[in-house]
């Protein structure tokens, strides 16, 4: 099974953001999300992506991993 698609690059495109090494790192720099706080609620996100990143992880999607990785980055990036 292919499963590329849900690793981390695979969900900045999912999100409409850029995909390279460079571009992720800097938008998780720029974007610190403080502990305890839900991802999806994040002020940065559009309504879209808010309710793209809710669905992934209340349905426990195939995204769900992924999710869940870039908001374990997001909050070392507020440390």
């Amino acid at each position: 099974m292919d499963t590329s698609n849900h690793q981390l690059p695979g969900l900045f495109r999912q999100l409409g953001l850029a995909d390279d090494a460079a571009a992720m790192r800097a938008f998780i720099a720029s974007h610190p999300l403080p502990p305890g706080a839900s991802l999806a609620e994040a002020p940065f996100w559009s309504a879209a992506q808010a309710s793209f990143l809710r669905q992934a992880l209340e349905c426990d999607a195939e995204w769900s991993e992924a999710v869940d990785e870039l908001a374990v980055l997001l909050q070392q990036g507020e440390s």
